[in-house]
């Protein structure tokens, strides 16, 4: 893997790799960057490689679940590019929805080693009865705590139903919440725990800036931010798929070339987004948190954070996408004066200390909300009950008078 840039194994590929091949159930919590793809996809593809290729069709023995169709190509790229130089390659297919399910229901004619697909178009194959997982001996959950939040849970249930309970499951999670904590109980056999989540040598070198600005002038500021820098390309998050589109048109309008990038947009629009991004054909690429998880952009020197995201660790996640590899990295978000609040939770959370800066010419003018007060004196608030029994005792004055 040395033609990789592969010279030694990270934190969570020395902790994931031994388990995966002496395969045991693995329960890993990992942070963006860490190398967690290659982690479980290296010694899956020398155990198949091991297996050696069948002389009949080929039944399904791996299968990665994850929760969006970007992730899954680029895991299928990994497979490809990991898998070079095997003397037999296993054949491996990606399934993702927003695009015509009968070329995939044709291309799995003579099975597949490896099926790397989303939930639902997973389950329309397998519905279809073009797939079947049966056969299926490791089971691979990418970003459970994305799968999870996108409320794919139901089908994730229905796949566990649908393949054998023998099998061996590798889980990989941001974040452990409720649901990733019960799916963890429930579907692994006694696994090996891997935390590289706060894991010192695996801090990308980021450089966190944070700029107050009005609202109302953050496009302006943002032109000319990126005017001003010598980056190549740029990736700018904002809250939703309206504002990508904007943002990108004011952008365009000023003369940078920019390309909007959301759930809404075609799978060959959004597969053509990102590919030019990454080839340098468009320098400014404005997204939703959709490229916030599992994204590979090598090389982005900047993120810009248009709005704070909504979950603190998607802050985590969107900076995670620069300073990778070794590489140094720039954060910038905007704070407007009704995000202080859940800036200051940021920091908190992730016990960061960014100098919350000004540009001239750009000083903001509104001023941050102030906080309604809560809780109050213990003993002083009425209770719903207390409420309910006033309104029944004015009811019943009002009859008698």
């Amino acid at each position: 893997m040395a033609d990789q840039g592969y010279t030694e194994a990270t934190a969570i590929q020395a902790g994931v790799i031994p388990a995966v091949l002496g395969g045991q159930d693995v329960c890993a919590t990992a942070s963006t960057g860490s190398g967690k793809t290659a982690a479980y996809l290296l010694p899956l593809l020398e155990k198949l490689a091991q297996d050696g290729r069948p002389s009949g069709p080929r039944p399904t023995k791996v299968l990665v679940l994850v929760p969006t169709r970007e992730l899954a190509v680029q895991v299928g790229g990994s497979i490809s590019t990991y898998g070079l130089h095997l003397p037999a390659p296993p054949k491996h297919r990606v399934f993702i929805g927003g695009v015509s399910i009968n070329p995939q229901m044709m291309s799995l004619r003579g099975g597949a080693d490896i099926v790397v697909a989303t939930p639902g178009r997973l389950l329309d194959l397998v519905d279809s009865n073009a797939l079947s997982l049966a056969s299926v001996s490791t089971l691979v959950l990418d970003e459970a705590d994305r799968l999870l939040d996108r409320g794919f849970a139901d089908e994730v249930q229905r796949v566990l139903s649908l393949v054998p309970e023998s099998r061996q499951t590798l889980l990989f999670s941001a974040t452990f919440g409720p649901g990733v904590t019960e799916m963890v109980t429930s579907v692994l056999r006694d696994p090996i725990r891997v935390d590289v989540s706060r894991e010192p040598a695996e801090v990308p070198a980021i450089q966190h800036r944070a700029i107050e600005v009005d609202a109302r002038r953050r496009a302006e500021l943002l032109s000319l931010l990126i005017d001003e820098g010598d980056w190549s390309r740029v990736l700018v998050f904002v809250a939703t798929k309206h504002t990508t589109e904007h943002v990108a048109r004011q952008l365009r309008d000023a003369g940078i070339n920019a390309a909007a990038l959301h759930g809404k947009l075609s799978q060959g629009a959004r597969t053509e987004a990102l590919d030019s991004f990454r080839d340098g054909e468009i320098r400014v690429l404005v997204a939703t948190d959709l490229a916030a998880r599992g994204l590979d952009i090598a090389g982005l020197p900047v993120v810009f954070q248009y709005d704070l995201p909504r979950s603190t660790i998607d802050y985590i996640h969107r900076t995670g996408r620069t300073g990778r590899a070794g590489e140094t990295g720039l954060a910038i978000c905007f704070v407007t004066a009704e995000m202080h609040a859940h800036f200051a939770l940021i920091e908190r959370r992730h016990r960061l200390d960014i100098e919350l800066g000004h540009m001239d010419g750009f000083e903001p003018i509104e001023k941050p909300p102030l906080l309604p007060r809560t809780g109050g004196v213990k003993g002083k608030r009425k209770s719903k009950k207390d409420k309910l029994r006033e309104a029944a005792a004015r009811a019943a004055s009002s009859t008698k008078d």
